[in-house]
């Protein structure tokens, strides 16, 4: 089991190296001088253009700026913003716990009723409920989460006055955010009403956030109880007399989670990467939202920063899956899967 846990942790380091690279290069192939969008072009003439750039060392060679910026991660320093002029991590965990609980909630809601949706297709293999199931899951799988995102706004919020628009509570409520997470602090304000708010505005979010993860698990989970439903331990338990509900719930659906536990770490990435697009449509404070804003601004920084730091909260979900699925499934750490 060691040598497996230490392969594992081995194959993060050539990842890691790969996503400071790209996490560097990737702004600076956008087109824009980050120093005229941050001062404005009036006014801003060539001596003071040419300070600005040495003041922020944009002068020198890219081989010395990465140097800097890679030093830098492992003294957990990810330089400033150029626009707020605060440490990248400092803004990065004050707006994480608001992209936190926005894919917690989305994760929650595509695993529950993936999960039941794929069990059920399974069990009603090949009727009208399964086509169904499965078709929605496809629909939804390849539906583009900006335009889902604006079909929920125009019916739920526009057309039926439903659910709020954008934000993360209602402007008529203001308390201290303790703990960052908006459902918690609103509970711990105490004000009548702050609870209810913040729900209402997690509810199209979770739901434009989790559709492609409801699908890809729902799809994952059928396929898995299809081929343990064919093996030999669940006909006898079924000739033993056993109750349907017991088998599939018990006898089956334990040793068919090992791969859906897979796919459902797996779709952290999805969510995070997902985050960026809904938290740009819902106005939602996080850090998808604030990357989206840092690229059109140029903020090298920021950009740089947050890339690295979403990368490696994905590769840290990625390695406790591997190592929980090699617990899980001794023939995997064997084998060298």
């Amino acid at each position: 089991m060691l040598f497996y846990i230490f392969r594992r942790f081995g194959l993060l380091v050539p990842t890691f190296l790969g996503v400071t690279i790209a996490a560097f290069s990737f702004i600076r192939l956008l087109p824009g001088d980050p120093v005229l969008l941050m001062a404005g072009e009036r006014g801003l003439t060539p001596e003071r253009h040419a300070e600005l750039l040495h003041q922020f060392g944009f002068d020198r060679p890219l081989w010395q700026q990465f140097m800097d910026y890679f030093l830098g991660i492992f003294r957990g320093d990810l330089g400033n913003s150029l626009v707020t002029k605060n440490p990248v991590l400092e803004e990065f965990f004050t707006l994480f716990p608001a992209t936190f609980e926005l894919s917690l909630c989305a994760m929650i809601f595509a695993t529950i009723l993936g999960i039941s949706a794929g069990i059920f297709a399974a069990v009603k293999r090949g009727t009208w409920f399964d086509q169904t199931i499965m078709g929605t899951a496809l629909v939804g799988y390849s539906m583009p989460i900006f335009w889902w995102g604006l079909l929920l706004i125009i019916l739920f919020s526009g057309i039926l006055g439903w659910t709020p628009v954008s934000g993360r509570i209602s402007l008529f409520y203001f308390f201290p955010q303790v703990t960052g997470f908006m459902l918690i602090d609103s509970v711990l304000s105490g004000q009548k009403g702050a609870f209810t708010s913040a729900l209402s505005h997690l509810i199209l979010p979770t739901i434009v956030l989790g559709t492609i993860p409801l699908a890809v698990i729902a799809r994952q989970t059928r396929s898995a109880m299809l081929e343990v439903l064919g093996e030999d331990y669940v006909r006898t338990a079924r000739a033993k007399g056993i109750s349907p509900a017991r088998v599939v719930g018990i006898h089956a659906l334990r040793n068919a989670m090992i791969p859906v536990i897979t796919t459902i770490g797996l779709q952290v990435g999805v969510l995070l990467g997902g985050a960026i697009l809904t938290e740009t449509i819902f106005s939602w404070p996080g850090i998808g939202k604030w990357m989206v804003d840092s690229i059109f601004r140029r903020d090298y920084p920021s950009v740089q920063g947050g890339l690295l730091l979403i990368a490696v909260i994905v590769m840290v979900v990625n390695l406790s899956v591997d190592l929980l699925y090699g617990l899980i499934n001794p023939k995997i750490r064997h084998t060298g899967g």
